[in-house]
C-alpha cells in the first residue's frame, strides 16, 4: 500500500488538459495544472497553473502562480506571480503580487499589484489638531 504525503508533489504537475482536449464550464483543483489544450470558463486552482504554447484559456482564473507561455483572454488573479515567457499572451485585467513579462511576451489590460496603493491614494494621517 502506498502512502500519499497531502503537501508533497505541490510543484510537480498533476493535472494535464493534453492537445486536443477542450473543457467548457468550471475547472477547480490543487497542485500544479498544465494546460495544453483549451479552457472556457472559469478556473479556481489552489497550486500553480502553467499555459503550454499550445494552450488557450478563456477563463476568468484564480490561481497560486501562473506561467503564460500560450495565451489567456480573461482575467486573472494570482496569490503570486505572473509570468509572461517570450511566447505568451494575455488579454484582460490582472491582480497578482509579482508580473514578469519577458521580451516577445503581450499582456493588453490593466495590472493591480497586491499590497501596492495606487498613486495618490496613500494612508491619510490623522490631524493633530482634531480637524
Amino acid at each position: 500500500m502506498f502512502k500519499r504525503d497531502p503537501d508533497a508533489g505541490l510543484d510537480r504537475v498533476e493535472t494535464i488538459i493534453g492537445r486536443g482536449a477542450n473543457i467548457n464550464g468550471s475547472l477547480t483543483g490543487t497542485g500544479t495544472l498544465r494546460v495544453d489544450g483549451k479552457i472556457e470558463g472559469q478556473i479556481v486552482h489552489r497550486g500553480d497553473v502553467v499555459v503550454g504554447e499550445t494552450g488557450l484559456v478563456e477563463a476568468t482564473l484564480q490561481a497560486r502562480n501562473v506561467t503564460v507561455a500560450g495565451e489567456i483572454r480573461g482575467s486573472v488573479e494570482a496569490e503570486g506571480k505572473l509570468e509572461l515567457v517570450a511566447t505568451g499572451k494575455l488579454t484582460g485585467d490582472i491582480k497578482v503580487s509579482a508580473l514578469i513579462v519577458n521580451e516577445g511576451a503581450f499582456f493588453h489590460g490593466s495590472c493591480v499589484m497586491r499590497g501596492a496603493e495606487p498613486p495618490g491614494k496613500a494612508p491619510r494621517k490623522p490631524a493633530e489638531d482634531g480637524v
